[in-house]
C-alpha cells in the first residue's frame, strides 16, 4: 500500500512512551500489542488514562454511586498494564463521556504534568475523528500539551483505533486512514489477556470490543501489510534528526 510502512525500526536508546487513553480499555483496544512490544525490547511504557470510565451509564453523574465500580475499574487497569509491560500507571477522574463538561484547559494541564514526570520520547491517543466525544478531546488535548515548540522531547506522535469508536465516525473527512503498522504476533495473546482483565467492559462476539472481533481486527491489519497480526497506526508527526 502506498506510502504505508511496518513500524519496526530499533534504537540503541530505551524510549520513554506515553499511552493517553480517555477510558479504561482505550489503551488495550487501541495500541495494547504495540504497548507489550515495545515494552518486551526494552522500552519504558507508561499509561495515562484520563476518565473514570462509568459514570456515563447513569442520566446524572453521580461519583459516589459508582465508587465502588470505579475502584474495581482502577485496579483491572493496573492489572491490564501489569500484563502489558506497563511500568507506571496514571488514573484521573475526569467524567465518562463528559469530557466536553469540563475545561479544555483543565486536561491539558494533567497531560502535561504527567509529561514533566515521564518526559516521553512517543506518545500513541486517540483519532480525532473517533465518534466518542472523549476521545475527540483528548487528541485535542495531547496536541496542545506537545504542540511542537523549539525544545520539544516528543519527536513520534500516533493515534491507534478503538473498535465501536473510530471505524463508527461519521466525519468523513476524517476517517481512520492507517499509514503505519505494527507487528504484534509476538503480543496478541497478551493484548487479549489484558482485554479480559476487563470483565465489566469485554463484550460478546460479534460487537467490535469482543475478544473475538479484536482478534480478527488484528488479523486483518496484518493482512493489509503482509503480517500475520498487526495494530494500524496513523501518524500524527514524526521528526527525525
Amino acid at each position: 500500500m502506498k506510502g504505508e510502512f511496518i513500524l519496526t525500526k530499533k534504537t540503541d536508546k530505551n524510549r520513554s512512551i506515553l499511552i493517553v487513553a480517555a477510558h479504561p480499555d482505550d489503551e488495550v483496544l487501541g495500541c495494547g500489542g504495540t504497548m507489550a512490544a515495545c515494552s518486551k525490547k526494552g522500552d519504558d511504557v507508561y499509561l495515562l488514562i484520563l476518565g473514570e470510565g462509568i459514570t456515563s451509564r447513569d442520566k446524572k453523574r453521580d461519583r459516589e454511586k459508582r465508587d465502588r465500580q470505579i475502584k474495581e475499574l482502577k485496579k483491572q487497569v493496573r492489572a491490564a498494564g501489569k500484563t502489558l509491560g506497563v511500568k507506571k500507571t496514571f488514573i484521573f477522574d475526569f467524567p465518562d463521556n463528559r469530557f466536553d463538561t469540563v475545561p479544555l484547559l483543565d486536561i491539558i494541564k494533567t497531560i502535561e504534568k504527567i509529561k514533566k514526570e515521564v518526559r516521553p520520547d512517543v506518545v500513541y491517543t486517540h483519532h480525532d475523528g473517533d465518534l466518542n466525544i472523549d476521545h475527540q478531546i483528548t487528541f485535542r488535548a495531547v496536541m496542545t500539551a506537545f504542540r511542537p515548540l523549539k525544545n520539544e522531547q516528543v519527536k513520534e506522535i500516533y493515534s491507534f483505533e478503538v473498535p465501536s469508536s473510530t471505524e463508527w465516525g461519521m466525519d468523513t473527512s476524517s476517517c481512520f486512514r492507517p499509514d503505519c503498522f505494527m507487528n504484534i504476533k509476538g503480543t496478541i495473546n497478551k493484548k487479549i489477556k489484558a482485554l479480559k482483565a476487563y470483565s465489566g467492559e469485554i463484550r460478546d462476539f460479534p460487537h467490535p470490543r469482543s475478544a473475538e472481533a479484536v482478534e480478527i481486527l488484528a488479523r486483518y491489519r496484518g493482512v493489509n501489510v503482509g503480517l500475520e497480526y498487526a495494530e494500524a497506526l496513523k501518524v500524527v508527526r514524526q521528526v527525525f534528526k
